[in-house]
């Protein structure tokens, strides 16, 4: 059983009336996702792509048994309402997409979740895919072939190149996390490790991280405290970043001596992970690793 979502997942997406809601249901169904209800207020009655609207998620879960996970693509302003309403209705995933959204509310989001035992990956996200099951976001599923590697990243782009030259050298994933690339996200690094910790389906984890924050340092520390099974192997980004100044995403900001890529290297190292200099060396590392079964 994958990690988040599987399946026999049932999706709601809340913003699917908007352009890239539609889209991505689209390229979702494609992917046989089982997408039960879409959710825009002032559109309930109406369907996309022949999925039926609703005008809240309460009113979504009225006409339908379970909903498992919440995909948010909502404008940044709205979020924190959407979010509120799917965390009222207990929807165990709830996987925010959208760029912007103010720290404040995703920290109001997060304690909620938490205080509900809900699962919350993002904002600024690529979402979750366990390939050949389900996806949960907005990556192009061709990049992706089934395996039994679990990904964790902060990058949506990386992500989407080290999972696709993975699959070019037969190496294949149990499930990817894009945890999102703000400052302060649902899931981190540590969070979702310990999922994949008790994941059959997972035989190694990478870590895709980069500059700023203290997502890769939290990962270190959970490491050494649970002595983590599990071989993990990571790549940091930005290692040419100066300090002071943000590279990319919100969150990628060194502060001081901290947060740079060479410091969150050595304290994955000191935890007993392989840390790769390249994308390229990270991709032979792990295929070759797979290929001897060790």
């Amino acid at each position: 059983m994958a990690i988040l979502a599987n399946r026999d997942s049932t999706v709601m997406i809340q913003g699917i009336s908007g352009k890239q809601g539609s889209l991505h249901t689209k390229f979702m169904l494609e992917y046989g996702v089982n997408i039960a209800a879409g959710v825009t207020p002032g559109k309930g009655g109406s369907e996309v792509h022949g999925v039926p609207v609703y005008n809240s998620p309460a009113e979504a879960i009225s006409m339908h048994r379970s909903i498992d996970a919440a995909l948010i693509m909502v404008p940044a302003p709205f979020v924190l309402d959407a979010g509120s309403k799917a965390i009222q209705q207990n929807i165990p995933l709830i996987v925010i997409i959208t760029e912007h959204v103010p720290i404040h509310d995703t920290m109001k989001l997060k304690w909620l979740a938490g205080k509900n035992d809900l699962k919350l990956v993002g904002p600024n996200t690529i979402g979750v895919i366990s390939p050949g099951k389900c996806k949960v976001g907005i990556m192009p599923a061709s990049l992706y072939s089934e395996g039994r590697v679990g990904i964790i990243s902060r990058s949506g782009t990386m992500t989407h190149e080290i999972a696709s030259s993975l699959t070019r050298y037969n190496t294949g994933q149990s499930t990817c996390v894009g945890i999102g690339g703000d400052p302060v996200t649902g899931l981190g690094f540590a969070d979702t490790m310990e999922l994949f910790l008790t994941d059959e389906e997972t035989d190694l984890v990478i870590l895709i991280g980069e500059i700023g924050g203290f997502f890769e340092e939290q990962a270190a520390s959970y490491m050494k405290k649970v002595k983590y099974p599990k071989p993990v192997f990571a790549f940091i980004g930005g290692k040419t970043a100066p300090a002071g100044k943000k590279m990319g995403h919100a969150g990628a900001l060194i502060s001081g001596a901290s947060g740079t890529a060479e410091a969150k290297a050595r304290l994955l190292e000191n935890a007993g992970v392989s840390v790769a200099s390249t994308v390229k060396e990270l991709v032979e590392s792990v295929s070759a690793y797979c290929r001897e079964g060790q």
